[in-house]
């Protein structure tokens, strides 16, 4: 069986049945948790297929690893890399905090335009949870991810360049701002804000999902989060018309005077959650929006009532984390940078540098992410199969030491022991 590239023709991937996948190792843990969650995820495809499909592993190099062996820590080659085989996975990268080099994960969006940072968030049972009910949240979070704060334009304090932009500004746009500022610019656009939303509904669509919320600060940043709302909308009623909702509409319908009233329309809706009807018995795609804050203490209080989740850069990287909190933490969270068709799988979490080498850490980030890459591979079925053996192996408290110090009376494994353990666990 010889290895193949996956291709895109007439706008869809082809995946061959032995695909060439680059993977970056990563700094830190990145070694232990890649060794790992591989071999989880080769026994999976092993096992579920018999041997007709298989991933051809190519390794490429970023970060401490990549500065050693070529002398830079973001090689061109392998950018060229990710960019040609399409489909590609990575372990956590070093990014030192407040200078140094900039951040490896925020250059690989912006140079390959992977725009769209997808995190679904989800409880697997038996995992330890600081809330009540960590099995009502289930979303998938679509954050904006090259623009906003993160694009990188900002001036440092007291240099000349921050100075002209504060003379600028005060000198032309009639705005004060203090001297001795940093200079930071926000840019949101039409075009990076109607590809990410597009994507989060077509996600939507394709997953019989309910509803996707955008999710903004309009109320106060009106020329940028609150443009980032309507031109969400725009979006949503331009090219879905025929599958969406607004939740507008569909409160105008429960309200209408018809002769029926909301009451006896709550069979129908399912629920009438808040006053508003929580989705569409036509199974239309319910469009909403929520400001940030209100966001967060909803997904406590009424994580329920969302399912995909749209908004630019900053929120999302805040409350992707926050809803990991409620369901075990980053050590369990997955995540993938996608554009429009290559994407790049990543842990969540960063790469914990004082447990490098020791066999200690939960893979699961890193696995989950390889089951977000398997499923984007159409390999649904594989995994299936790695989800229910994680599953299975948490409920038989064969965990890491993040989750055994958790659960009382549990002695922690290794890394490897737990991928052994899931492997043995596979259906």
């Amino acid at each position: 069986m010889n290895p193949e590239k996956i291709t895109v023709k007439d706008g869809e991937l082809q995946i061959p049945d032995n695909p060439i996948i680059p993977f970056i190792e990563g700094d830190g843990i990145g070694p232990d948790i890649t060794s790992a969650s591989m071999h989880v995820w080769n026994a999976a495809v092993e096992r579920v297929y018999g041997g007709k499909c298989r991933i051809e592993w190519k390794e490429i190099y970023a970060g401490e690893k990549a500065f050693e062996k070529i002398g830079s820590y973001l090689p061109d080659k392998t950018v060229d890399a990710i960019r040609e085989h399409i489909v590609s996975i990575k372990g956590p990268l070093t990014t030192p905090v407040g200078g140094g080099f900039r951040s490896l994960n925020v250059s690989l969006r912006q140079i390959l335009d992977l725009y769209a940072c997808v995190r679904p968030v989800s409880w697997i049972k038996g995992v330890p949870s600081p809330v009540h009910h960590p099995e009502k949240l289930d979303v998938v979070i679509f954050r904006e991810n090259t623009e906003d704060v993160y694009a990188g334009i900002e001036w440092v304090q007291g240099s000349e360049e921050a100075a002209k932009i504060i003379n600028f500004i005060k000198d032309e746009m009639g705005k004060e701002i203090r001297p001795d500022s940093g200079i930071g610019i926000k840019p949101i656009s039409v075009t990076g804000t109607k590809r990410l939303v597009r994507k989060a509904i077509r996600h939507a669509i394709d997953n019989n999902r309910s509803s996707v919320t955008i999710v903004h600060k309009g109320n106060i940043m009106k020329y940028t989060e609150g443009a980032f709302k309507i031109w969400g909308y725009e979006l949503a009623l331009d090219e879905f018309r025929d599958q969406v909702i607004t939740e507008a509409e569909l409160w105008d319908q429960v309200m209408a005077d018809d002769g029926v009233t909301p009451v006896t329309k709550e069979g129908a809706y399912a629920s009438l959650r808040g006053g508003k009807p929580a989705g569409d018995p036509n199974g239309r795609i319910v469009i909403k929006d929520r400001i940030a804050d209100q966001t967060f203490q909803q997904v406590l209080l009424r994580p329920d009532e969302y399912d995909v989740m749209a908004m630019p850069n900053l929120n999302g990287d805040y409350l992707s984390d926050a809803c990991a909190a409620q369901v075990g933490g980053l050590g369990l969270a997955p995540g993938a940078n996608i554009g429009d068709y290559t994407a790049l799988f990543e842990a969540t979490h960063g790469t914990a540098p004082k447990y490098r080498g020791m066999d200690k850490v939960n893979p699961g980030s890193l696995l989950l992410s390889g089951v977000m890459m398997l499923e984007y591979l159409g390999w649904k079925e594989a995994a299936q199969a790695i989800r229910a053996a994680l599953e299975r192996t948490i409920l038989e408290r064969t965990v890491t030491y993040d989750l055994a110090r958790q659960l009382e009376g549990v002695q922690p494994v290794k890394t490897s022991e737990f991928a052994k353990a899931i492997v043995a666990n596979l259906p």
